[in-house]
């Protein structure tokens, strides 16, 4: 049980180097994260529901974990293929597409959250 315990704190503590890492590294997910930050002021202001928060909770882990996968993949590839590859140029452009589909249905998700406030 203790080498249980001892290694789900090691695993935890390389989790959060990962995510400082990636929000003072990489400049989509700092982007994403102040938008993030952005919609977390909104929602206090104009105090949106306990049902609107999980979702918009649940959006923003969504794009930020999305946005996190697609870095290390690109990563990846740079280190497997530094020289252009168009079949790497291919996976980068599949795993940026994923991260858009996360960012346009949160984004329409975010519009119906919040018309009703503003309108």
């Amino acid at each position: 049980m203790s080498n249980f315990l001892t290694g789900r704190v090691k695993s935890l503590k390389y989790a959060l180097r990962g995510m400082i890492l990636l929000l003072k590294t990489e400049h989509a997910v700092i982007s994403q994260f102040s938008i993030a930050l952005v919609f977390i002021v909104l929602g206090f202001y104009f105090e949106i529901s306990r049902m609107e928060w999980i979702i918009q909770l649940l959006l923003m882990g969504l794009v930020l974990a999305v946005e996190s996968v697609n870095t290390a993949i690109e990563k990846l590839c740079d280190y497997i293929q530094p020289e252009f590859h168009s079949r790497i140029g291919f996976i980068k452009d599949i795993s940026a597409g994923a991260v858009s589909f996360a960012v346009i249905f949160t984004i329409i998700i975010a519009a119906i959250i919040y018309f009703p406030y503003i309108f």
